[in-house]
């Protein structure tokens, strides 16, 4: 019997690698798995096997054990816009008002489930490399700052951080 994990696991991308040798050739696999608790944890993880499924099985035990944690407003969205880069694979993502829903592809889309955000505008430049597209994803995420964090480090008071837009002094 298998107990219920609490952890969503999305399959993103599934390479099958091939090595010539002297009998003819060898298949391996590289699986791409992202984890999350649905309430702002994440991780990725890569795992490499001769079959499918051991491959699968690997990557998600390391995205378990590669876990972050993601500040989220209102467990729904970012706080700010954010740009992140990594090698060749950009990414832009953009907070979103309630409604709106996860507007994402590829690599960023399964980020965005199993992180439990709801309302995501996100457009991919660059490299369409789902590798360099979720290092990219994770570290963007974990670059935003929450008004939390930065009323800490101004000694201010959240409220004097989250003023609307129109009341600035």
């Amino acid at each position: 019997m298998k107990e219920k994990s609490e952890f969503v696991e999305k399959l993103v991308a599934i390479n099958r690698i091939t090595k010539v040798v002297k009998g003819g050739r060898r298949f391996g696999f590289a699986a791409l798995v992202v984890a999350g608790n649905q309430k702002g944890s994440i991780g990725i993880g890569q795992g490499k096997s001769k079959q499918v499924p051991d491959a699968i099985k690997k990557a998600t035990e390391v995205a378990k054990r590669n876990m972050v944690k993601i500040p989220l407003k209102d467990g729904r969205t970012l706080h700010h816009d954010v740009f992140a880069k990594s090698g060749s694979g950009k990414i832009l993502m953009r907070a979103a008002p309630t409604g709106t829903g996860i507007i994402a592809g590829g690599a960023t889309r399964a980020v965005c489930e199993v992180l439990g955000i709801q309302d995501i505008v996100t457009k991919s430049l660059g490299s369409p490399n789902p590798h360099n597209v979720l290092k990219a994803v994770v570290q963007g995420l974990k670059s935003q700052s929450s008004p939390k964090t930065i009323s800490a480090m101004r000694n201010k008071k959240i409220a004097e951080i989250i003023k609307k837009k129109g009341k600035l002094k």
